[in-house]
């Protein structure tokens, strides 16, 4: 829902450094690799409970995130740049309430497991979409930079992120803000199928 708005302003605040990044040779690619792992390593922190520390490697790899794209447009954008880019997010915010989960099983494991499966909703919906306007030739004129069609929703990566850092920073009410978002999620999945219903509905 936020992404649109907050897009312009990623993308000047990470402007700089990205140029930076192109002019010493480091590849948007290889920006993403090392963004998801440190993604992966604040997943590592979260089982040890080391929430402080999992914050700073969860904004690390959204920062990541936010350059690889502003550096692919400075050179090349490349397929293979998109595919990365979407298919490591998805296991990243999988693996975030993974970690919660085994940080606290008795506590977190039940909505652990409900977020995921949430995630599962909006991101199955996302990609279905998307795979079906490319075929259309569809295009989504809000996130006009984006390797593939963007289709936004209630629960964006805006929220997420917003999400993440507020469980990294009061962990023990993780239960409520999860089962809170994965009600949030579900929405967002339902909405997207009824865009696909409408807008596939006499291809």
């Amino acid at each position: 829902m936020l992404d649109r708005l907050l897009l312009p302003l990623v993308r000047a605040t990470l402007d700089a450094p990205a140029r930076a990044l192109v002019a010493r040779g480091v590849s948007a690619d290889q920006v993403t690799l090392a963004g998801f792992g440190l993604g992966v390593l604040s997943i590592v922190a979260l089982a040890f409970g080391a929430y402080g520390l999992a914050l700073l490697l969860i904004l690390a790899n959204r920062i990541a995130d936010g350059l690889d794209g502003i550096m692919a447009r400075m050179t090349r954008p490349t397929d293979r740049g998109a595919f990365l880019d979407i298919a490591l997010d998805f296991v990243f915010y999988a693996l975030v309430p993974l970690g919660f989960a085994l940080a606290d099983p008795g506590a977190n494991a039940l909505p652990a497991a409900a977020l995921i499966a949430s995630f599962v909703g909006t991101g199955s919906s996302f990609l279905a979409f998307a795979s079906i306007a490319a075929r259309n030739g569809l295009s989504a004129d809000a996130y006009p930079t984006k390797g593939i069609y963007y289709l936004g929703g209630l629960t964006e990566g805006t929220e997420t992120i917003a999400l993440f850092i507020a469980m990294c920073l009061w962990p023990a009410a993780f239960p409520a803000l999860a089962w809170l978002f994965a009600a949030l999620c579900a929405l967002t999945t339902l909405t997207r199928w009824h865009k696909g219903w409408q807008a596939f509905q006499n291809n």
